[in-house]
């Protein structure tokens, strides 16, 4: 039986554990899920803030426990985990009578007496999927006969409708090379702004994380687009969702570095490379990127997702006041309350950034936690500064990158150094790395 220091140890091992994965390659995330002890692993699973791709690669190589947890853990939401809402309560949704005399005069029968083949049941998911995922849900509700490489092939030959991709992720049992496979197939181009939403469906059901999203979506602008959606209504990334996606792209362009004229190059060549984002990102660092055929200027959604990822090297101004605001980073309030207030404040008059945040905020794991800063809310979208939150993601992937890469023993060594190091984030990056002393104390 554990004492209590060692269950405030685990504790506070899954927690900061929980930040550390918002950034790590998935290997990386699968490789220190493995190395956790049966304590640290509950309670990671159970109470903390969970990404996106977390919780998939848990659901698809953890155990009974795991799901179990995870099924319990009130921060995980829209995922079909056991006890929760998920693709079964859809699957019995009851056919509505007005639509059945449509499909009986499309068919022409009964779809009772005899189920659809693969071809009337694509022909239908073509004619009913435009409108999004209701009527193919009740179209899939049916008996077919269909199996996932059937619709594959077919999907592939002339691209489905999104409201059609979306209904067959929800309710098919696909193999996860046909997730990736229906994921990879360019989208239609009367789909309009709801091209991406079988890609968040795909991430918030638990069937693809955020690093496959970027390796499979063809073609390469849409995976930028993904990174910063144009301000539609409709199913969207959550805050946290949109930040996970933001460190897959920005893990794949990160061979460009922070040189401008390849980041032009990447601009000038997205709207017309039809592979996706690695393939266009290693053929521009190498120099073999073929001359793009003209396809017109980029639009403006785009133009808007690259400079949201481009590398920016300006400091906010604010002479003193910003100094005193950095120092005030590593003197903690009398309470959290203050603290957070004080913090909010001096980003609202932009004398801090969220970069700021992550470079100077004592500890390191609080600065990780954008709740210690801006406050617990208790919503899918959390916080209601989003550019701060996604502007401390980036600056934590880059730090994290540049002393770690992807080498799994060195982000277990600031897992474990990280729950009780006093340091700045920087400052247990370089002692790490350095191999010298971590306790970060004086």
């Amino acid at each position: 039986m554990s004492t209590a220091e060692e269950d405030r140890t685990s504790r506070r091992l899954a927690w900061c554990v929980a930040h550390l994965l918002r950034h790590a390659p998935d290997h990386v995330v699968t490789d220190m899920i493995g190395r956790l002890d049966e304590p640290t692993r509950k309670y990671l699973c159970r109470d903390e803030w969970l990404s996106a791709s977390t919780v998939t690669l848990l659901l698809r190589h953890g155990g009974a426990a795991d799901r179990t947890f995870i099924a319990r853990n009130p921060r995980v939401v829209g995922r079909p985990l056991p006890g929760l809402p998920g693709p079964a309560r859809y699957a019995r949704r009851r056919t509505p009578p007005e639509l059945l005399p449509v499909l009986r005069a499309e068919l022409g029968r009964d779809p009772a007496e005899e189920p659809p083949a693969a071809t009337e049941l694509v022909g239908l998911l073509r004619r009913h999927g435009r409108r999004g995922p209701r009527v193919p849900l009740d179209i899939l509700a049916l008996r077919h006969r269909a199996d996932p490489g059937q619709l594959l092939a077919e999907h592939l030959r002339e691209p489905l409708p999104t409201g059609a991709v979306e209904a067959l992720l929800l309710v098919e049992d696909l193999p996860l090379e046909t997730v990736h496979a229906f994921l990879a197939a360019p989208a239609r181009p009367s789909d309009g702004r709801s091209w991406h939403r079988p890609a968040v469906r795909a991430v918030r059901m638990g069937r693809v994380t955020h690093e496959e999203l970027v390796t499979h979506i063809a073609p390469a602008h849409r995976t930028l687009l993904l990174a910063r959606l144009p301000d539609t209504d409709g199913l969207r990334w959550t805050l946290p969702e949109q930040a996970g996606m933001q460190t897959a792209v920005l893990r794949a362009l990160r061979p460009l570095g922070d040189d401008p004229r390849l980041w032009a190059e990447l601009l000038r060549h997205a709207p017309g490379h039809r592979g996706p984002l690695p393939e266009l990102v290693a053929a521009l660092a190498d120099g073999t990127v073929p001359e793009a055929a003209d396809v017109g200027e980029p639009g403006p959604d785009l133009v808007r997702a690259v400079r949201h990822l481009t590398p920016t090297a300006g400091e906010p101004y604010g002479g003193v006041e910003r100094e005193l605001a950095l120092t005030s980073l590593a003197v903690p309030m009398d309470s959290v309350a203050e603290d957070i207030r004080w913090v909010r404040d001096c980003l609202d008059r932009g004398l801090l950034t969220g970069q700021d945040v992550i470079r100077h905020k004592l500890p390191a794991c609080w600065a990780l936690d954008q709740d210690h800063w801006l406050g617990d809310v208790d919503h899918p979208d959390r916080h209601n500064r989003p550019t701060a939150v996604l502007a401390s993601h980036a600056e934590a992937d880059q730090l994290l990158a540049l002393a770690l890469d992807e080498d799994p023993e060195a982000w277990w060594s600031v897992a474990r150094t990280l729950p009780e190091f006093a340091g700045t984030l920087p400052h247990l990056l370089l002692r790490v790395t350095e191999g010298g002393s971590v306790s970060g104390r004086s």
